[in-house]
């Protein structure tokens, strides 16, 4: 009779397959754990469900600016810490946002 749960190590696995798999395969500068020194290492080779839930948190806040929205999705408070570190706030951004308002035509 099989175990019906994989161990940590397969699920691990999986990830790095299904990222290579879609070809995220791009260069990623991740940190040490021991030394603390940046490294640069193929996404999925240190892929993890958390990486990909960060990712889609700072993707659809990226897209949609809706923190309440967003946090419902991903599982976390809306003014959580955890949820602050995934919605990076860029220069586009802030450009779109500023560009939003010369476009209205209501403002005199």
């Amino acid at each position: 009779m099989q175990n019906a749960e994989l161990s940590g190590s397969s699920k691990l696995w999986r990830y790095f397959n299904a990222f290579k798999l879609a070809k995220l395969t791009r260069n990623v500068v991740i940190r040490n754990s021991l030394t603390g020194e940046p490294e640069t290492h193929p996404l999925n080779e240190v892929a993890s469900s958390h990486m990909a839930r960060r990712t889609l948190a700072g993707i659809l806040y990226k897209k949609y600016k809706d923190q309440s929205l967003v946090s419902s999705i991903t599982g976390h408070a809306p003014n959580s810490s955890a949820f602050a570190r995934y919605r990076a706030i860029d220069e586009e951004m802030k450009i779109e946002m500023l560009s939003a308002l010369d476009s209205k035509e209501d403002i005199k």
